[in-house]
């Protein structure tokens, strides 16, 4: 029975050596990774340092420590802002992605407009009315436009008078009449011929109205009143 006993205890004692002989294992692979950490950051803290004094030692002369800690200080204070500055940076992202088929569409609709237009000669009327514009500036000198920007007002409303439907229709019928012209001058032309002819009512006619045309000419009146004196004067 005591030995039995004793057997126990012996078996007691190596379950408990055996727990501890493993936790000292445990302990010295521990310890070998943390020197193995140990050494690795060592070599990397080197590294990082013999990098740091290489890069500072060429910015010594301009940087200083309490600008430094004045920049993380300013850091610190605005952290919220900068956040807040990611976050916008992030919805613009996102809005670039979103609006990018749009923008690439329109591009697209744009290119073909301008082709578009390309072909139907806009771009080669342009340039030759750029040709003409330096031709009128190289033609024209300061006082000229001068005179032109004096005068504008008097131009413009002689070019509305122009393009009123009576005056163009009035032209036109003038331009027909002297294209159906044929007028033979006989060279046997006599003073008391052309006194006869005077005496014609077509003569007459063409007589009166020259005369009020150059007395307006002079004196500019009423359209009317010009028909009725010319009118007397047939008569």
């Amino acid at each position: 029975m005591e030995e039995k006993t004793t057997q126990n205890q012996i078996d007691a004692i190596n379950s408990k050596l055996d727990l501890i002989l493993e936790e000292i294992e445990l302990q010295r692979k521990h310890r070998r990774e943390m020197e193995d950490l140990k050494d690795d950051l060592m070599r990397v803290g080197k590294d990082f340092y013999d990098t740091a004094v290489e890069e500072l030692e060429a910015v010594h002369d301009h940087v200083n420590t309490k600008d430094i800690l004045h920049l993380g200080k300013y850091l610190l204070r605005n952290v919220n802002t900068i956040n807040r500055s990611i976050e916008q940076l992030e919805s613009v992202k996102d809005f670039l992605v979103d609006v990018s088929p749009l923008v690439r569409e329109s591009v697209l609709d744009m290119m073909e407009k301008l082709d578009t237009i390309d072909r139907k000669g806009y771009f080669e009327f342009a340039k030759e009315l750029s040709n003409v514009t330096d031709k009128v500036i190289t033609s024209f000198s300061k006082e000229d436009v001068k005179n032109l920007g004096d005068n504008i007002v008097t131009i413009l409303q002689t070019v509305k008078n122009l393009t009123q439907p009576d005056m163009l229709h009035t032209v036109n019928n003038a331009l027909n009449v002297y294209k159906q012209l044929d007028i033979t001058v006989k060279k046997d032309v006599t003073l008391f011929g052309l006194m006869k002819e005077l005496n014609t009512p077509e003569v007459k006619r063409g007589l009166a109205f020259a005369v009020e045309f150059l007395k307006n000419l002079a004196n500019p009146r009423n359209g009317k009143e010009s028909t009725e004196n010319i009118s007397k004067q047939i008569n």
